[in-house]
């Protein structure tokens, strides 16, 4: 079979759920909901972690970046899902199937390492709290966010010039919502060891490391919180965490199941399981969800910020 360069690919079919209209017309809404709530979420977060003086610290500063990075992402592949929804276009162009799957990348890499960043600095303050102010000094955090973002954006663009540099012979038909690397890649009628190595690579750096880092340093404030005398102290201590580690797990949970299962089953199906599309929905949209949410309600600096500037706007 000859192969057709991408450039002759003008555009690609997203399949999405188009065997299943009925279930199409429940997921319009509930994607709508779920969306209008990410945005009016993190919004408000954001909004509060800028103007409530309170919330100028570290670990806010880290809770508005990861509420920002939930809207992009999601901002860059539901309003396309939506729209193929309800009015049945399914069709995506070239480059507009290459800027989803870099702002899909990119958010999810940079996710992974703020999420450790954020627990790197719950074991500072709770395991050297006398320090705090000084290893997390304003300079230190903004370049850790600032790294984080960088690395990302970079991890995605490798991994998102390799996918789409590919030859596709033809086949343009997306069995997924939106451009994800790994259905992408099902497609291609070329050797794709190259994607699959640094693909490995991706994984190690921003998935596993960062685990590594939130696992130890969970381990060492639980230490530090067995070893308070006062109920009171170890009760904030765990408040002040909670939170932090059930965006973990959730996140963790989806992403380890869609990037860290067998990639020689997975890239050799020919039909993406139903499963495997809505893991990935719960990991896209579910998740941005209820970031806000877990820390709004587990979190009394935020609802007291929030509340205040509720009363503000309505005096």
């Amino acid at each position: 079979m000859s192969k057709i360069n991408q450039t002759f690919m003008t555009e690609f079919i997203l399949l999405g759920l188009s065997g299943y209209p009925k279930i199409e017309v429940i997921y319009f809404a509930l994607i709508l909901v779920m969306y209008s709530v990410i945005l009016m979420g993190n919004g408000v977060l954001i909004i509060a972690s800028i103007f409530d003086s309170r919330l100028h610290t570290p670990m806010y500063f880290f809770l508005g970046n990861l509420s920002f990075l939930d809207i992009c992402y999601t901002s860059s592949s539901v309003p396309s899902t939506l729209v193929s929804l309800i009015s049945k276009k399914r069709n995506i162009s070239f480059s507009g199937c290459a800027i989803q799957m870099f702002f899909g990348f990119a958010m999810g890499s940079t996710e992974c390492l703020l999420l450790g960043m954020m627990a790197f600095d719950r074991y500072v303050a709770i395991c050297n709290p006398l320090r705090y102010s000084i290893i997390m000094s304003k300079m230190v955090y903004v370049l850790m966010a600032s790294a984080s973002w960088l690395s990302g954006g970079i991890n995605s663009i490798v991994q998102t010039s390799l996918a789409m540099q590919l030859p596709f012979c033809g086949n343009n038909i997306i069995n997924h919502f939106t451009c994800e690397i790994l259905a992408v890649l099902k497609l291609a009628c070329a050797d794709i060891s190259l994607n699959i190595i640094t693909m490995v690579i991706s994984n190690m750096v921003f998935l596993v490391l960062p685990l590594l880092v939130i696992f130890f340093s969970y381990v060492s404030i639980l230490y530090t919180i067995l070893r308070m005398n006062s109920a009171a102290g170890r009760h904030k201590a765990f408040s002040t965490c909670s939170a932090h580690l059930t965006v973990v797990i959730i996140f963790y949970g989806t992403i380890f199941f869609m990037y860290a299962k067998p990639k020689s089953q997975d890239l050799t199906e020919d039909k993406m399981q139903t499963s495997d599309k809505l893991i990935s929905l719960f990991y896209g949209v579910v998740t941005p969800m209820l970031n806000p949410i877990i820390y709004s309600l587990r979190n009394k600096d935020v609802k007291a910020a929030v509340k205040y500037l509720m009363n503000r706007k309505l005096n």
